[in-house]
């Protein structure tokens, strides 16, 4: 499933439906009838489905496509725009997705968490640990995460937060053995 991120600021607009499109300065890989995940301020906040994306000039955005956007007008609209990209110009392609709300989470979800499909990472450690043979590394990385409780903390123990990665490869295989087991399955 791919993503749709916003600034923290747009959370409550798009949770009210304020906000139904937005605009991006680069080309996107969405087509209508994508579901996708909204994210705003760093968590998943729910699924959405691409009802249409257009590209056009920045000169060509309406105050139909600022509504959209959860603004009240063109102008407002352009402004927020230059906010996002400093040296936008008139003459500048832009793609319009317009989308719609199709499932909000009761409570979002951290986005860094979704690569395990809205499971916490701390209850798969603790479900991994009861259900699953795991090495003695992965059952200490674990434990590890478990006592720190977090990525960052356990990281720095094990010698610096270039080395998360180590505990999120055991926290993948383990959440996949969970799922393939029937333990787990995705929340999303």
């Amino acid at each position: 499933m791919k993503n749709l991120k916003f600034d923290g600021r747009y959370k409550d607009a798009l949770l009210n439906g304020g906000k139904r499109a937005t605009i991006r300065l680069k080309p996107v890989s969405l087509k209508p009838g994508d579901d996708i995940l909204i994210h705003s301020g760093g968590y998943v906040l729910g699924k959405a489905k691409v009802k249409r994306v257009v590209v056009k000039k920045v000169a060509e955005l309406t105050d139909e496509d600022a509504q959209l956007d959860g603004f009240k007008n063109r102008e407002e609209l352009i402004r927020a725009l230059k906010s996002h990209y400093k040296n936008l110009r008139s003459e500048d392609e832009i793609t319009l997705i317009e989308f719609e709300l199709t499932e909000k989470l009761d409570k979002p979800i951290l986005s860094a968490d979704f690569p395990y499909e809205g499971n916490n990472p701390i209850e798969i450690a603790e479900k991994a640990l009861k259900h699953l043979n795991l090495d003695s590394e992965e059952v200490a990385l674990l434990k590890l995460f478990l006592k720190e409780g977090s990525l960052r903390k356990a990281a720095y123990k094990l010698g610096g937060l270039n080395k998360r990665y180590k505990i999120r490869e055991v926290l993948r295989k383990a959440y996949e053995e969970l799922k393939w087991k029937g333990v787990m399955g995705p929340k999303l």
